[in-house]
Order: structure tokens, then C-alpha cells, then sequence
């Protein structure tokens, strides 16, 4: 191998408490039994200590790709491979990790077995984007590592304007709090959107991310175009013994302190013969409660999920929190899920047809309307789709109660029906 590129400035990265990934690159480049990973990792080393000493980045953009596939590549090329030959092509694969990122260590040794053979070595579990994002190839060997690991199960993720990789929490194997199948709902819109994924034809990227109780540890509200939140409908179970437990160790004013006064709504009290009282009937389902006493409070039986659309980090109009669509959306039978992937269908069509070229979807319903949008998509104008309800005194009271006998109406004869 070539002689180490001097490094100061990367240097300074490695002081200080916390772990650096420039400590991680030198391991490769001092440490790796093999001499072409070596040379890539002093390469890269090199590359970046004259960005740094620059304040420029040398790396440029192309085409590369899979046979069949129009996504997934992040291509990088040098533009200063004459100093830096090792790396000169520096691609990006992303890679769909398994639904709630459920692997076995077998899993992880097979791919890391496989990168190490064709790519630099270098691998992030995960990227922002949710995927396995194996950093470091060249161009020849992107098609060899791919061929490799789909034949035993792995596949490409989404970049560009299409379907990106969905994300799911890790469910009821580790959570009391679960009140969906994560995993089922993942596999099932990813599986029928794989076409979407690998070839680009949307306006911009459309996300998938199911969170399985309000707590939403996948953040999918802000971060996902379609996000399935798990909730219920009922009252929330009460395990009065353990929340007398509580009282017993955390001492009433604790509780007072940390659980009652902080309800959004007001909806809990404790009473003289120290039990606990819920107004489920006001309960938002923020889940502080059942953070807090777990063994007291639980999700109700009554089990489904809210489904949000449009959500987004900033782009052309900042960021958006999806709104509710769905209110409460049973998922239990294989006709429930067939027909969330038809809900999904038809946003993604209707989005598609209607969204300016690189408009996230909450984008578009910002520009057209809530109204059209619901429209467009075949469903009905629910209260739940009011913002603050509560806020609001110029909201015209005449003729409410028929309009709200029409909608009890309609729920009750589709659920009928």
C-alpha cells in the first residue's frame, strides 16, 4: 500500500470523549487483512483531509445501477482520483433492512462477509433513510455485491422520486404498548409498492413508516408521506391494585406532580378511596400515563389504527405533521389490509397525477386543499380532521345536529355494511 496521507485536520476529529468515525476509518486502513481495503480506507482518509483543508467536496454525481432496477445506487465519483486513486468510485448501496430491524448475528456475518469480498468495508446500520447503507464501491463491483446478497434475500432500497425503503418499530416482541402487527402491516405495503421502489415515476419520494402505539417511536407523523399510527378506541384498562402499588412507592404527590397535572386534558384524577379516575371520553392518547405506570395502564382491547398522511421534513414550505385521514382503522383480517394497500394506492395515483414535479404529497394537499385531496381519494370529511376543535369560537351552530346525525348515519351503516 501506498504511503498514509498525513491527516491533521482529521486528527483533531478523533479528541475528545466521544467515538469518531475517522477512528473507524483508520482501523480499516491499519488494521484490515486485506490490502485492497486498506488502500481504499488511505484513499478516502486522504480525499477528506483535502476537503477539509479546502472547504470543498470533490464528489460528483453519474448513473449506475442494477440490471432492471432505476434506484437504490448512490453514485459517487472523485473528481480528484488522480491524487486519490483507491476511491475514485465511491458508491452507495441501500439496502432494505428486515421489518422492525429484526436480524440474526448469522444475517450480519453473511453480509458483512459479502461487502468485505466487493466493497470497501465500510457500512452503516442505518442511515437517515431507514436502509443499510453499504458505503464504498466501485462500479464493477456494485452489480457483483447486489447479485450477491439478493440471491440470498437482500434487496435494493428506494432513492430518488419513488417509494423509499419503509420503517417499522419494534413491536409487541419488546413493547407492552403495541396495538398493531408493525411488522405485517410494513412487509405488506413495502411487497406492494416493490415496483415503485426500484423504478423512479413519482414527483418526489413517498415514505412508508408504521409506529404500533401513540408513543410513535418511529416518528412517522413528521416523517413519512403515509404513516400508520397503532391506537384504541375504547377505555383505556385500568389495573387498580398496581396503580395503588404506585401510590404506595411514588407517594400521592409524586403522582400528582408527574402524572395527573401533566394530562393534556385533564382526563385523570385520583379519588378519595385513592384510585384512579379516567375521562376516557377526553383522553388524546398521548401516552404519558402509560409511560409513566405501565403496570397500571394499558392500551384498551378495542385495537386499530390512525392513519396520517402527508408528513414531511422541510423542502418547499417547511415542515408538516400528517393529517389524519383515518381516524381508527381496524387491521385484524386480510380484507383489512387489502384495503389499506388500496387507501395507499389510491394517494400515491392521485398524488402522482396531481403533484408538481418534486412536491412531497402533504405539499400538494397544502396547495390544492384538504377538501380535494379527500375527495380525489374517495374518502369522507371526518370531525377528527378539525385542527384544534377545542380553539375554535367561530364555528356556526345551526343546522349541527342534523349534519351530525347524517355522519353517525353513515359510520353506522358502513358498519353495517
Amino acid at each position: 500500500m501506498a504511503e498514509h496521507f498525513d491527516t491533521p485536520m482529521l486528527d483533531e476529529l478523533e479528541n475528545g470523549p466521544w467515538p469518531s468515525f475517522i477512528s473507524g476509518f483508520k482501523r480499516l486502513r491499519d488494521e484490515h487483512p486485506e490490502e485492497r481495503i486498506r488502500s481504499v480506507a488511505n484513499s478516502l482518509l486522504g480525499q477528506l483531509e483535502h476537503s477539509y483543508e479546502t472547504r470543498k467536496g470533490y464528489w460528483k454525481g453519474g448513473t449506475v445501477s442494477v440490471f432492471g432496477y432505476g434506484a437504490g445506487i448512490i453514485p459517487r465519483f472523485s473528481e480528484v482520483d488522480d491524487a486519490f486513486q483507491a476511491s475514485k468510485e465511491f458508491h452507495t448501496l441501500r439496502v432494505q433492512p428486515p421489518p422492525g430491524n429484526y436480524y440474526t448475528t448469522d444475517m450480519l456475518r453473511q453480509l458483512a462477509d459479502s461487502w468485505e469480498k466487493y466493497g470497501s468495508g465500510l457500512i452503516t446500520f442505518h442511515g437517515q433513510t431507514g436502509n443499510i447503507m453499504f458505503i464504498g464501491a466501485d462500479t464493477e463491483n456494485t452489480q457483483t455485491f447486489f447479485d450477491e446478497i439478493n440471491d440470498y434475500g437482500w434487496d435494493l432500497g428506494g432513492a430518488g422520486p419513488d417509494v423509499r425503503t419503509g420503517m417499522s418499530c419494534v413491536g409487541a416482541a419488546r413493547c407492552e404498548q403495541s396495538c398493531i402487527d408493525e411488522q405485517k402491516i410494513h412487509r405488506t405495503l413495502q411487497n406492494n409498492f416493490t415496483d415503485d421502489v426500484h423504478r423512479p415515476a413519482l414527483p418526489y419520494k413517498f415514505k412508508f413508516k408504521i409506529s404500533g402505539c401513540p408513543n410513535d417511536c418511529q416518528n412517522s407523523i413528521e416523517r413519512s408521506d403515509f404513516s400508520v399510527i397503532g391506537t384504541w378506541r375504547d377505555d383505556m384498562k385500568v389495573d387498580q391494585e398496581a396503580f395503588k402499588g404506585y401510590l404506595q412507592t411514588k407517594g400521592r404527590q409524586y403522582l400528582i406532580d408527574n402524572v395527573i397535572t401533566r394530562c393534556p386534558t385533564n382526563a385523570l384524577a385520583i379519588t378519595d378511596d385513592d384510585t384512579l379516575a379516567v375521562d376516557n371520553r377526553n383522553c388524546v392518547r398521548c401516552m404519558h400515563c402509560l409511560n409513566v405506570m405501565p403496570k397500571a395502564l394499558s392500551p384498551g382491547d378495542d385495537r386499530g389504527a390512525t392513519i396520517c398522511i402527508g408528513g414531511k421534513r422541510t423542502l418547499k414550505i417547511g415542515d408538516l405533521m400528517g393529517t389524519v385521514i383515518v381516524p381508527f382503522k381496524k387491521l385484524e383480517t386480510e380484507e383489512d389490509f387489502e384495503s389499506l394497500v388500496e387507501m395507499a394506492e389510491e394517494v400515491i395515483d392521485f398524488w402522482a397525477e396531481n403533484g408538481l414535479e418534486h412536491e412531497r404529497c402533504g405539499e400538494m394537499i397544502e396547495r390544492i386543499g384538504l377538501v380535494n385531496f379527500l375527495e380525489g381519494i374517495g374518502v369522507d370529511v371526518d370531525p377528527n380532521m378539525v385542527n384544534n376543535p377545542r380553539q375554535s369560537s367561530y364555528v356556526r351552530m345551526d343546522e349541527w345536529d342534523a349534519e351530525a346525525e347524517k355522519w353517525f348515519e353513515r359510520k353506522a351503516e358502513e358498519a353495517a355494511g
